[in-house]
């Protein structure tokens, strides 16, 4: 045993050693950095749709939420049926308490969604249906919600998705209840209002199938360009990125992103999972890992492409085998939070930075 002639000699043995200790364990932690620490070395936000349920029930859950990610999105609880179920009484329980974590945890919040033509309250779709609820009164109780939600969140929220999916594959306006009451009118008017209620927050677009170029995505361009024209606040284009490795990955991605770059918005994915037909193999895996990683490439080949959120980031509370029957598998961790290839393949695309 080694001893020591003088308090002073241990006390400078001891500092010496726990800071060689702490240079190795620093050294390891760089090694093996979260998603989160790449992508800020990267000036970019790594984000991913949050189950609030898995959030309050599940620790792993909770702990790889908090660890991987710098950014958060609400999966169900922001949507109009969960903020007001009933007319005039609101519901943001579920929300705050992700707010909260977000802030406990040092992350951004994304604000999803405003105005869709889904998940609507039943009070609502209900009056527009049977003629109670009239044109002007829709219109008002749009304005309505969107300058409460906003107003709520305010300062909280660092993008919304102010309008979702609007448009049909082929680019025509979809026939929701909002084009057949309110006219095409209604999607400046939302930007504009939500803009009213909160000045600061970044105010997106956001839809599905609009990854390359195609009918929808130039739909979504034409219309950019049109509003900004107009002086309405339209600031950045959300894509969504639902890919399945059945249907090949779609062209054109980075021209696409930098058409809109060019046209002064930001871009971002907004809720990318790359589902298969079950079952798993390997081959679907790697395929799989490509995909997540063209499109983070494609992203952070885009100067005004600032977010990349996955929606959902482990097999266990994924929607798709909810909606797509047979197909699954589509995160980045699997139903026991192992990381899959495609987790490593999103930390090498990091990584390599911009």
């Amino acid at each position: 045993m080694t001893r020591f002639r003088t308090p002073v000699a241990a006390a400078a043995l001891l500092s010496a050693v726990l800071m060689v200790t702490g240079t190795q364990a620093a050294s390891a932690a760089d090694q093996d950095p979260s998603l989160r620490k790449l992508a800020g070395r990267a000036d970019l936000l790594i984000g991913t749709a949050v189950n609030t349920s898995a959030l309050a029930d599940d620790t792993a859950y909770r702990k790889s939420t908090a660890q991987e990610f710098s950014s958060v999105t609400a999966e169900n609880v922001m949507k109009w049926e969960a903020v007001e179920p009933e007319r005039g009484v609101y519901d943001w329980s579920e929300a705050d308490d992700l707010i909260r974590f977000a802030h406990d945890n040092g992350q951004a919040v994304r604000g999803h969604t405003l105005v869709w033509h889904s998940q609507l309250p039943t009070w609502l779709t209900s009056g527009v249906a049977d003629g109670s609820i009239d044109s002007d009164e829709l219109r008002a109780i749009l304005k309505n919600h969107i300058t409460t939600q906003v107003k709520h969140f305010k300062g909280k929220i660092y993008q919304w998705d102010v309008v979702n999916e609007v448009f049909e594959e082929d680019g025509t306006l979809r026939n929701s209840i909002w084009l057949q009451k309110l006219g095409p009118s209604y999607i400046a008017d939302a930007f504009r209002w939500a803009h009213e209620a909160d000045p600061k927050a970044k105010l997106f677009v956001n839809d599905y199938n609009v990854e390359g170029i195609n009918a929808k995505s130039t739909a979504y361009y034409e219309l950019a360009k049109q509003l900004r024209a107009e002086g309405v606040p339209v600031q950045g284009f959300g894509i969504q990125g639902h890919l399945g490795i059945q249907y090949g990955f779609p062209g054109d991605v980075a021209a696409n992103l930098k058409r809109f770059d060019d046209l002064g918005l930001e871009t971002a994915f907004t809720e990318v999972d790359v589902r298969m037909i079950l079952p798993v193999d390997d081959t679907k895996l790697a395929r799989q890992a490509d995909d997540y990683r063209r499109l983070l490439d494609a992203c952070l080949a885009t100067t005004g492409c600032k977010s990349f959120t996955v929606w959902g980031h482990t097999d266990k509370y994924s929607w798709i085998p909810g909606v797509f029957d047979g197909q699954g598998a589509a995160n980045l961790l699997d139903e026991n939070y192992a990381p899959k290839p495609a987790y490593s393949a999103v930390r090498e695309e990091l990584a390599s930075g911009r």
